[in-house]
């Protein structure tokens, strides 16, 4: 079905009278019909997949590399085993990890989703306490369940997360107990992880935790191995800093990546390849940039409103890089029909401002 007849399904009779009659001029088909602020009829070029706003029948079929082991539903998460006292929990959605030492056992996020299971996970294992907890990041998926975990662990974060912490004031969220700047060695017993910040990128505070023995590396919302990112590069407050995060984490020496989302681990395999994607969205949104027209199909009406001339402009750099990314990545990544176009969006916006 064309995107003209999908377009017309279910829309008043006003609005599929003016898309039959606009069809070979779309950039004035509702100026005399439409009622102001209604949608008319798509721009030129407009990709088939639904831009955002737009409810979707049924998303793209999830590719090979984007699915990972199943969660036993009766248990509601699974242990993956990182070698040497290192393990990954997740419910499928989101990843947290626990390392086991001689006297007790360090846990590294309590996401709310499935945060009563930690402890149940961690008794597949040892019966040792949880003596130490650390924080990625500020985010209450992330670290919303802490509280839950009962105890007085001591609580360990970049200071920028505490102070984003107190200004939150959640219960759910424990106050960290020790903070540093740049970087901070925990050694317990025979374990060690090795903590350390690399500025903004997905938010202030939000570290690469790394364990040397087991050659494990944990970053949060910043690498989604087989995936699309989560909507606007998973909220980057910085978008340069999160794609030169991403070109960081490709340096470190890890052999198993745990992103914090996904139901699988990643490698430097995946980390290239959302590299890749990500240059990809960001030339081509560059050139939609320089090559798009200011002012094409908007209505001569509108002509003293600026917000609708520059909305008008921003809408048609984002078709463009939408149908320049498309064909070789919707098939690769999971979720791609998602947020491609939140994608091109703040790669727009950045590329003008940043």
């Amino acid at each position: 079905m064309s995107l003209l007849h999908r377009a017309k399904r279910g829309l008043a009779p006003w609005i599929a009278a003016a898309l039959t009659a606009s069809a070979l001029t779309p950039s004035l088909a509702l100026a005399q019909n439409a009622p102001p602020g209604v949608a008319g009829v798509p721009y030129e070029h407009m990709p088939q997949l639904a831009p955002i706003g737009a409810r979707v029948d049924k998303y793209l079929d999830l590719p090979e590399g984007a699915k990972g082991p199943a969660v036993d539903p009766a248990k509601g998460y699974r242990i993956q085993d990182l070698g040497q006292g290192l393990y990954m929990v997740t419910e499928g959605a989101y990843q947290s990890m626990f390392l086991v030492y001689e006297t007790g056992v360090v846990v590294v996020d309590a996401p709310p989703s499935y945060s009563a299971h930690i402890k149940q996970a961690i008794a597949e294992v040892t019966d040792k306490p949880i003596t130490h907890l650390v924080y990625s990041h500020s985010h209450i998926d992330h670290i919303g369940g802490a509280a839950g975990l009962g105890g007085h662990p001591i609580i360990i974060a970049q200071e920028e997360t505490k102070r984003l912490l107190i200004a939150a004031n959640d219960p759910n969220r424990p106050l960290p107990t020790i903070t540093f700047k740049d970087t901070y060695t925990l050694k317990v017993g025979s374990q060690v992880l090795e903590l350390s910040y690399h500025g903004v990128a997905h938010e202030p505070g939000n570290i690469f935790i790394y364990a040397p023995k087991q050659k494990v590396l944990m970053v949060i919302d910043v690498v989604f191995p087989g995936w699309m990112p989560w909507r606007r590069w998973a909220l980057a407050q910085d978008v340069r800093g999160y794609f030169n995060q991403v070109a960081e984490i490709d340096k470190v020496p890890f052999e198993t990546l745990v992103s914090g989302h996904v139901s699988r681990v990643g490698t430097h395999d995946d980390v290239r390849t959302q590299l890749e994607f990500m240059n990809d969205v960001k030339a081509a949104a560059a050139t939609a940039l320089k090559t798009t027209k200011f002012g094409a199909e908007t209505n001569p009406a509108d002509a003293g409103n600026p917000w609708a001339g520059f909305d008008n402009y921003i809408d048609r750099v984002v078709v463009q890089c939408v149908n320049t990314v498309s064909p070789k990545w919707q098939s690769l990544l999971g979720g791609y029909d998602v947020y491609i176009w939140d994608q091109c969006y703040a790669m727009e916006q950045s590329l003008r401002i940043d």
